[in-house]
């Protein structure tokens, strides 16, 4: 197996999780459980996160395309930033239930298209 393919299977695998654990600490945010404050629920996204976006530069320097070159790679870049806002706003910093309910529903929809432009390897990737 070639570096490309194990940084790719490495940072799909990673985006699979950080998706997943998302998913998860949204529900519990959701119904207001405890499990939110355990230890590995506050260490293991950012593990994860942090192999994720290792693995996504590695890929960009490896493949020699880069954020502002690229158009779909800055569109990858762009869309990274607003989920994260919007995740910190879901998971922590929303004053109302309603306001954390729907930054995570638009997190997750700012997620798909991340997924999308990636797939397509274009900023519009529905036009």
């Amino acid at each position: 197996m070639t570096a490309y393919w194990a940084l790719k299977y490495l940072h799909v695998g990673c985006v699979i999780g950080s998706f997943s654990l998302f998913v998860l600490r949204g529900a519990w945010m959701m119904t207001g459980s405890g499990r939110l404050r355990l230890r590995w629920v506050r260490i293991v996204p950012h593990v994860v996160d942090t192999l994720l976006l290792g693995s996504a530069v590695a890929l960009a320097v490896l493949i020699r395309q880069y954020p502002l070159v690229q158009p779909w790679l800055t569109a990858k870049v762009l869309g990274l930033l607003a989920y994260i806002g919007l995740g910190m706003i879901a998971l922590r910093h929303g004053r109302t239930l309603r306001r954390r309910v729907a930054a995570w529903v638009a997190a997750l929809a700012v997620f798909a298209y991340i997924v999308a432009v990636a797939v397509t390897k274009s900023p519009a990737p529905w036009a």
